[in-house]
Formats: C-alpha cells, structure tokens, sequence
C-alpha cells in the first residue's frame, strides 16, 4: 500500500481524527492515554497511511520521536487495527505500517529507565484543526530534573493553558505588536509561541537557570529564530535588582507592556521573591499588565501568591480557559 496515494480522499470527520492523533502522537502524550481513531477509521487504507506519513515516515518529519516511543505508539495503533478489521479478503494492516514495526522491532530499544533521561523533541500544536496550524517543537526532558532541582526542562500544564488563551482573540490583541517578558519561561514554550505564531513585537525569555537559558536558546534555534531581534533568553533571579542591560537589550527606549508566567506559583518560599520582581516591574513600567497562569498544586502556596500580590495592591481579575492541544 503506497503512504501517500490516499491522502486526498480522507472525508472530514476521518481526517479530524488522525489529525488528532498524530497532535497527540507528537507531544509524547502516553500511549495508553492516546485517544485512538475509531475502529471504523482505522481500517481505511487512506486512514493508515496518512497515520504512517503523519508519525513514522522520518523522511517528512524533521523532528523524529523516540524510537521507544515510535515502537510503544505503533504497537498500540497496529492491535487497534487489527482488532478492527471485518473481512479479511478486504481489510489489512498497511505494508508500511507493518514494516515500520518490524524495523522497530530489529532494533535494540534503550531500556524505560534510560529513555527517561534523555531528551526529546516535542511538537505543540495550536487549538486549531487547520492543515497548517501554528507548531513550537521544543527539545525536553519530559521526565527529568535538572540537578539542580530546577523544573525547567519541560513544559508544564500551565503554559498549556496560558498559551490556549493567547491564542483567542482576546489574548492575541493583548500579545501583538508588544514587548513581553517572561519570568520562569523554562522551555520557552510561550515565549517562542508569542515571538513566532503571535506578532509580538520583541520578547525577552528569563529564567533563573543558567542551565535552563542554555537550553531555551537551543529550542529559539529550533524554532528558526536564532538571531532575530524578536526574541532574546536572559538569566533573572527573582528578587534582585533589575538589570538595565538584560532589560533594554539593543534598545535603550524599550518599555515593557506585558509580563507573562506559567507555573511560577509552586513553590511557597520563592513566592516573595517572584511578587517583588512583579513590583518592581510595575514601578518601572506604570502600564505593564501581568498574565500568570498555574496549576494548583497546594492551594495554601496559591492563597500565599494572591495575599502577597494584594499587599503590594495588584489588581487581579481570574480567567479559565481550556488546555491547549
């Protein structure tokens, strides 16, 4: 069965649910969480092969999974199809799907402990089911902590969401043609999405990581911004005083319009220290706006950011919006 022949005769709703897959597919979801296409799709010879084209075929991916994981998902989606199908005479398990398992079978696999470590490329597609919808691929340790302790080699559930709102209307007029900064911005995920998909006009991602600045520059390259004015990555430390340098960059006129953060919140001992550098944003900045977006963990660490954030007499206002896909 040729991977490419069938394309165009994918009806809407069969296309919808590849689509959907291969999203999911290419954000490391878990393969038992995977949302699989109907049974009834996925016996469709033009369903498979744009599953292989989507997901397994190196040569249209610039950004390959894991080998496990490719092996882990394939395995999952050839018993699906199997277990879908009616007539054998009629339905079958395509030639390239079968012979992408079986490479993947030949191979020696790293065991789970050691894929755990290693880092890998995740896709994050925007909440639209457009063919070219808006991609960030960073790369991550889905699964690792930084020696440091740090949380920034990963992006967390709360950059899902804050980027879902970015993404409405409401929050596209706020991002678009501003200068941003963001405070914990990890892996870049929203940064790079404001800089590249967003129209913002400059944004400057800060971490508190050395370590986790390296990387962020790394995923800047991935996203072929390496080099822009658009966006910039800088070492902050919540809590000391600001530096015009990172601040200004090349524009000694740069004024800031709008701070964005996504799961800053967690952790209760660095909460005063993040709210001073809020302050002390806004006094240099009398119109900055602040978007935080968190995912509450410890609802006394999240009172602790409100109570702090009222003390310095912020006004707050409280939006939910669903998770970005």
């Amino acid at each position: 069965m040729a991977s490419t022949q069938y394309h165009d005769s994918l009806s809407p709703d069969v296309a919808r649910q590849v689509e959907l897959l291969k999203r999911q597919y290419l954000q490391l979801v878990d393969p038992e969480e995977l949302k699989m296409p109907a049974m009834g799709t996925l016996r469709l010879p033009e369903a498979q092969a744009k599953i292989f084209d989507n997901m397994f075929n190196d040569k249209l991916r610039s950004f390959p999974s894991p080998k496990r994981y490719q092996f882990r998902v394939l395995k999952r989606i050839v018993d699906a199809v199997e277990l879908s199908i009616v007539d054998p005479e009629q339905d079958d398990i395509s030639d390239d799907l079968a012979a992408c398992l079986a490479q993947l079978l030949a191979q020696p696999l790293v065991s789970a402990s050691v894929a755990a470590q290693q880092k890998s490329f995740v896709t994050y597609t925007a909440p639209s089911f457009a063919t070219d919808a808006s991609e960030v691929t960073l790369l991550e340790a889905r699964s690792l902590l930084a020696s440091s302790g740090t949380t920034g080699l990963r992006t967390w559930e709360a950059a899902l969401l804050l980027g879902t709102y970015l993404f409405s209307s409401a929050g596209k007029y706020i991002v678009q043609s501003k200068n941003i900064i963001e405070l914990g911005a990890g892996t870049g995920f929203l940064s790079i999405l404001c800089a590249k998909h967003l129209g913002a006009k400059s944004v400057l991602a800060t971490d508190g990581s050395g370590d986790v600045i390296n990387d962020l520059e790394s995923n800047i390259f991935l996203n072929g911004l390496e080099g822009t004015e658009t966006i910039n990555a800088a070492v902050l430390n919540w809590g000391h005083m600001l530096d015009d340098e990172i601040l200004k960059g090349a524009d000694d006129n740069r004024s800031y319009d709008l701070i964005i953060g996504a799961d800053v919140t967690y952790d209760g001992q660095a909460i005063p220290a993040l709210v001073s550098t809020l302050r002390d944003l806004a006094d240099r900045y009398p119109k900055i706006i602040a978007l935080i977006a968190a995912t509450v963990r410890n609802e006394s660490t999240l009172r602790a950011f409100l109570h702090a954030c009222g003390q310095f007499r912020f006004r707050l206002s409280n939006d939910m919006v669903g998770l970005m896909y």
